[in-house]
């Protein structure tokens, strides 16, 4: 019997090899496809979050800068301004408007403001009294003079030709009547400082650019005035004459190079080169764009984990398959040997039957001699040939033992510790792929605003001096209960007056298309608390909307009126000063919103309405 012949050792190993090779570059190339997906998905989710932060972050500004669009218009309606302007050479008049301004600058908390005639010459300011005053400072190149003088309200952001600070002015015409000619310009500087300050606390790097380009607000001092890219001449020349940075050289943050996965590389570095995703979106009325740069690091850690996972899964998919194929192999083999074995002792049992009957028929001659012998009393010759015979018994049944111990081994043959070390390679595959299942399980803020004591009729007052002009615009009533002096709430004044400003915007817009439309607002003490309501007479909350009234992006507004976020921004700020914010319809018609807010100590019950 012979067994089936094995493959060369040499030609064997080298094909293991080859194989071996292949199957570790598919992996790779799997791995690196998988890890270009994965990054391009991170990164689709990290723009999309900096996305919904941009949004708010819009907004956040444009409500800070809401706040005093009104207030030059307000200013210039001053007669002491319109007197200093008629006699610029009067001292009691120029003390006057000194005065005036200085209160209005105290009381609406801005940096400065100032009146300017009609050649760009300061007549008074709120600094008179200073040094660095703008008394006697001809503004005239500066865009928002030039704009105020033609009768809009001007704006402009930049470094102050006095002072050297930055601030964001705001410039209206002073007229001679409601429509005479203009005599002069009012203007305001804000200080954005607590702004960038907030969020700086944020925990994002925000940038804030102009229509040029220039970052005028941003985490690091050594960022600010510098440039999203390269500057045009004719925009240098521009920023140069109009005085808007100084002489800041004004060179690109962001270098030129563009980088695989669509994020820049910072021109300013500490010690290494940092890449950053840059996300903006556009703010304001001037060209502005609020920027929003994130670190794309951890999407790349996670999408370099996601490769690994995808090579090693697709390594042990391969493996555990050759391992299938090889065992159907061996028990290929083994089968073939045990049908091989099986016929050769099937031909070795029809030897040996042959052999046992002639041994038989032997004995029998044997038996049939021997009795023939002694009936001739030939016992002497008898006994030799038994002694013979028995020698010939034996060397078939050794050889019968020999051939049945030679099945056995045969049956025995050495293919389990193959299987043994093909199963410790399995075991010590999946320990390895375990542990670096365990490792991927290892790798994502303003804090609360701080509540004081706000009182509630200031921040009617000042929302509705914001909302004025839309009142005067749809020629609307906004009619206030009386509100005690001494009503407090414990909140935030300028989140407070956004929330205000939203309902009461809202309430407007809900009664545009109505004649003569009124809005009620009263505030009362209930307990522990005060409940602001402000109520319209439009046409009430569809059932479909009060369902949605307080999620993101959901609006009832035409496409570019509205993105459905007031009410959202609302409700998270009331329900960060530990209030609550509830929308309804009124049973006699209209909508009404309720601010609950805890009251401050102190704090007394406002009078019932006469």
């Amino acid at each position: 019997m012979s067994l089936p012949p094995l493959p060369a050792p040499a030609t064997s190993s080298r094909r293991r090899l080859l194989l071996g090779t292949a199957l570790l570059a598919a992996c790779l190339v799997f791995g690196w496809l998988a890890y270009r997906v994965a990054l391009t998905i991170f990164l689709d989710g990290e723009r999309q979050n900096a996305a919904r932060r941009l949004e708010f972050y819009a907004l956040s500004l444009e409500a800070t800068l809401a706040r005093y669009e009104a207030l030059p218009g307000l200013l210039a309606l001053e007669h002491k301004l319109h007197e200093l302007l008629a006699q610029p050479a009067g001292s009691a008049q120029a003390k006057a408007a000194n005065a005036y301004l200085k209160t209005a600058q105290s009381g609406a908390e801005i940096s400065a403001a100032y009146l300017i005639d009609r050649r760009g010459h300061t007549l008074a300011a709120s600094n008179w009294d200073k040094a660095g005053s703008f008394v006697g400072h001809n503004y005239a190149f500066r865009p928002y003079f030039r704009e105020a003088i033609k009768g809009s309200l001007g704006r402009f952001y930049g470094v102050g030709a006095t002072t050297g600070e930055p601030g964001y002015f705001l410039a209206a015409p002073v007229r001679d009547g409601s429509h005479g000619p203009i005599e002069g310009v009012v203007t305001i500087k804000v200080n954005l400082a607590p702004f960038e300050s907030a969020l700086a606390r944020s925990g994002d790097t925000v940038l804030l650019a102009d229509d040029e380009g220039v970052i005028f607000l941003a985490p690091k001092a050594e960022w600010r005035y510098r440039t999203l890219a390269p500057l045009s001449p004719l925009a240098r020349e521009r920023l140069a004459a109009s005085r808007k940075y100084g002489d800041s050289p004004l060179e690109p943050l962001i270098s030129d190079r563009a980088l695989e996965d669509g994020s820049v590389r910072l021109a300013v570095t500490d010690r290494r080169p940092r890449d950053l995703l840059m996300e903006s979106q556009a703010v304001g009325h001037q060209g502005w764009r609020v920027v929003l740069l994130t670190d794309p690091a951890e999407a790349r850690r996670s999408a370099l984990g996601a490769g690994f996972t995808a090579a090693f899964a697709l390594a042990f998919v391969l493996a555990l398959a050759a391992h299938q194929n090889l065992r159907r192999k061996r028990r290929a083999e083994l089968h073939q040997a045990h049908a091989a074995l099986e016929a050769a002792i099937a031909e070795r049992t029809a030897d040996l039957t042959r052999k046992v009957e002639a041994l038989k028929q032997a004995e029998a001659i044997l038996r049939q001699t021997r009795d023939t012998a002694v009936q001739a009393g030939k016992l002497a010759v008898l006994g030799q040939m038994s002694a013979g015979m028995s020698h010939e018994l034996n060397q078939p049944l050794a050889a019968l033992q020999t051939f049945s111990d030679n099945a056995v081994a045969l049956m025995d043959l050495g293919r389990l510790e193959e299987v043994r070390e093909n199963l410790a390679m399995i075991r010590q595959l999946t320990a390895r792929l375990g542990r670096i299942v365990t490792q991927l399980k290892s790798f994502s803020r303003k804090g609360p605003a701080e509540k004081s004591p706000v009182p509630v009729a200031r921040a009617v007052d000042n929302a509705l001096l914001i909302l004025e002009p839309r009142r005067r615009e749809l020629q609307a009533a906004i009619q206030v209960a009386p509100i005690a002096p001494e009503l407090a709430v414990l909140a935030d004044t300028t989140r407070l007056e956004q929330v205000l400003v939203n309902l009461l915007r809202n309430g407007l817009d809900a009664m545009q298309e109505r004649p003569a439309p009124r809005l009620h607002l009263q505030a009362e003490r209930r307990d522990s608390q005060v409940r602001i309501a402000i109520r319209d007479e439009g046409p009430g909350l569809p059932p479909e909307v009060l369902a949605h009234l307080f999620e993101p992006f959901y609006t009832t507004k035409p496409v570019g009126e509205g993105l459905g976020l007031g009410l959202a921004i609302s409700l998270a700020i009331v329900e960060g000063f530990g209030g609550r914010l509830e929308g309804s319809n009124r049973p006699e018609g209209g909508a009404e919103f309720a601010i609950i807010l805890e009251a401050a100590s102190g704090t007394q019950p406002n009078p019932t309405p006469a």
